[in-house]
């Protein structure tokens, strides 16, 4: 069994769900490609932020899945935590119900995602943040 680990840091994004699959591919595609079958890992290193597997053709889906988030978790709670502002809370009770962690299968060198699935990205918080990522592969190598 053969263990690596990348980790990538996405650009600074606003509030929304962004399709990062290309961006995860080409951080680990040095090493993926060596690998015959395993698991890859994708743990997000914060707590107002999440990742999640989900349509990855139809732009609307990203932004309908921002705005029903929103609308599932608004702002105007009475939320006691507010001390880094009014999206902070909200964004810690969105990514504790959507999740930091994704296990996707590795096949022949590549991740074995479905036909209209991609890896999603979402910043739940208003102003840009850098968020990290730690990419864990392992299994059996060629």
């Amino acid at each position: 069994m053969a263990w690596s680990q990348i980790t990538h840091t996405f650009p600074a994004r606003s509030q929304g769900s962004y399709l990062v699959t290309s961006e995860i591919e080409r951080a680990i595609s040095s090493e993926l490609k060596n690998y015959k079958i395993g698991m890859c890992n994708l743990f997000l290193q914060h707590t107002s932020a999440s990742l999640c597997l989900n349509e990855n053709a139809c732009r609307d889906v990203r932004e309908d899945l921002t705005m029903a988030l929103n609308h599932m978790v608004p702002e105007n709670l009475r939320y006691k935590h507010t001390d880094e502002g009014p999206d902070d809370m909200p964004g810690h009770v969105k990514s504790a119900v959507m999740g930091v962690s994704l296990d996707i299968p590795i096949s022949n060198g590549r991740l074995a995602l479905g036909t209209w699935q991609g890896i999603y990205l979402c910043e739940h918080r208003t102003y840009q943040h850098r968020r990290t990522v730690v990419i864990t592969l392992q299994g059996e190598k060629r």
